[in-house]
């Protein structure tokens, strides 16, 4: 019997909401914070994709988490990307131009995986990807 790994990415944000939002509109994501009344959503909410986990929000400086702490102590995620992989890459290319998110990288083909991708900066200059599944750009 094999093992199932299902990667659960956490990220510390200055405005909860602000970011759940941001990345629900992106990625046609709900936020469990409109799935069920919380007096937490101001420090923590979950993103759903089809009603699975696909990122963690958590706000800086709250409930004493360790590494969650000093959000001017450094760049947010250097060296680290937020890659979501989307069956739909139109939809959410249409989203990010819809919301003006700050573009990084403009749609282009990754030549190794032959998929699209379009680079972002997130609310709070976390480097996000949202690609089209491998192969897909095979043709192009």
């Amino acid at each position: 019997m094999s093992a199932s790994v299902r990667p659960q990415p956490l990220l510390a944000v200055r405005d909860v909401r602000a970011s759940a939002r941001w990345y629900a509109t992106l990625l046609g994501a709900t936020r469990t914070s409109e799935l069920m009344a919380s007096d937490h959503d101001h420090l923590y909410d979950r993103l759903l994709v089809e009603g699975q986990l696909v990122l963690q929000l958590h706000a800086w400086n709250a409930e004493d988490h360790p590494n969650l702490i000093d959000p001017d102590g450094g760049r947010n995620g250097h060296g680290v990307l937020v890659w979501f992989e989307l069956d739909d890459l139109d939809a959410a290319i249409d989203r990010a131009r819809g919301m003006r998110a700050q573009v990084v990288e403009d749609v282009h083909v990754n030549p190794a995986p032959r998929h699209r991708e379009m680079w972002l900066r997130d609310l709070d200059g976390y480097l996000v990807v949202i690609c089209s599944p491998d192969g897909e750009a095979a043709g192009t």
